[in-house]
């Protein structure tokens, strides 16, 4: 009976991610509700929240090609970008109000700067995040940036961030973190009560659902979880390490050939975007900025982090009780290629297993990759890494 609770919810989580424009959004507009379009994990969802608006985080999951993207975008530009633009001149992201990103790296740049003079939305925004971890100095720069955006929020769309509605915004995200880490807790066990695909879904599902219906269905989620026998059979534990992942069948093919996924360092639908929590104390637009710089895990786009991000990384694979990490990047992403190259030293040095995997961001090689991960189970269960 626990048992199939789980897999009920998470199969409502599934059902949500499966497709863009979901059940769950299209009775959120059809209510009267407005939507901005995310781009990267940099975007404070809490300042859409407090103006009365949905932050959906954009995927371009289905994409069946980038032919409108050729005139657009260079050879060197990810595939990810060129998915999502592709989607867009499609009319894939039409149910949109607005579309919000950040300055994450050159792709996603060059992405919303033809997305807004292409198809001219009827709101576009770039913030810029600092590139340096830095101190004050930085914060104070991020907070200036979050500030203009909330009024550019609330001059395009005729609304009023309060200082009371903020806080309620950031004590819903806060809730979801929170729920979301004590998830995190209960795989960390022996038998984990879901596996790393079903835990994708649920850090996806985050992104597409009105929140408080989703922080309800993931507090149900984890009493289940709390009674539950957990899954097993599994002879690998491993930690997933990345940028934005979200593939179902990539993971799928991971834990098929044995690896159970048990925890991970990935960024925009993963443990990184959930390990922090953000005070209601004092200023709050201040305080979100040093929470996305400072109590954020860092990503490889912050300078000076290097150390930092690794020590997460090993903490997180200790605690999970894990045997090996697999780290996932796609081609042409700067900042996740120069990474895989600094890490695979990292990893060498300290005798870790560790498996690299590149993948476009439509996941198109289960074969190749089946092939890979089995050797890699078998490397580590005949102790050869």
């Amino acid at each position: 009976m626990i048992r199939d609770r789980i897999e009920e919810i998470c199969g409502i989580f599934r059902k949500n991610c499966d497709t863009m424009y979901n059940e769950s959004l299209q009775a959120y507009k059809e209510s009267g509700g407005q939507i901005i379009g995310t781009l990267y994990s940099q975007v404070p969802e809490e300042l859409i929240f407090a103006a009365g608006m949905l932050p959906v985080r954009l995927r371009a999951q289905g994409s069946k090609g980038t032919e409108r993207a050729a005139a657009r975008f260079t050879q060197v530009n990810c595939s990810l970008v060129k998915h999502f633009y592709d989607e867009a001149v499609k009319g894939g992201f039409n149910f949109i109000d607005g579309l919000v990103a950040t300055n994450a790296c050159d792709h996603i740049r060059k992405l919303e700067e033809n997305w807004a003079d292409v198809l001219k939305p009827p709101f576009a925004y770039l913030a810029c995040f600092p590139k340096v971890y830095g101190d004050e100095l930085e914060t104070k720069q991020l907070a200036g940036e979050y500030r203009k955006l909330a009024a550019a929020l609330e001059t395009a769309f005729g609304v009023k961030i309060t200082e009371g509605s903020l806080r309620e915004a950031i004590d819903l995200c806060n809730r979801t973190r929170s729920l979301k880490m004590a998830l995190y807790e209960l795989r960390k066990s022996a038998n984990p009560p879901i596996t790393g695909a079903q835990a994708l879904a649920v850090n996806m599902a985050s992104t597409c659902m009105p929140r408080k219906e989703y922080n309800e269905l993931l507090a149900d989620l984890i009493d289940a979880c709390n009674d539950a026998p957990g899954v097993g059979d599994y002879p690998v534990r491993v930690v997933l390490y990345g940028g934005e992942l979200d593939s179902f069948e990539l993971v799928e093919v991971i834990e098929s050939q044995g690896a159970l996924v048990v925890s991970d360092s990935l960024g925009g639908f993963g443990r990184r975007g959930a390990d922090m929590q953000v005070s209601t104390e004092g200023d709050l637009i201040y305080n979100l900025a040093e929470a996305y710089l400072h109590g954020r895990p860092a990503e490889p786009r912050l300078h000076g982090t290097r150390a930092s991000r690794w020590a997460y990384l090993e903490k997180v694979a200790s605690d999970a009780k894990a045997d090996g990490f697999i780290q996932i990047h796609v081609p042409l992403c700067d900042h996740w290629s120069y990474e895989r190259i600094m890490f695979d030293v990292e990893v060498a040095n300290k005798g870790f297993a560790c498996l690299d995997l590149e993948s476009e961001y439509i996941f198109t090689t289960p074969g190749q990759t089946r092939t890979r991960v089995q050797a890699f189970v078998e490397q580590i269960t005949e102790g050869g890494h």
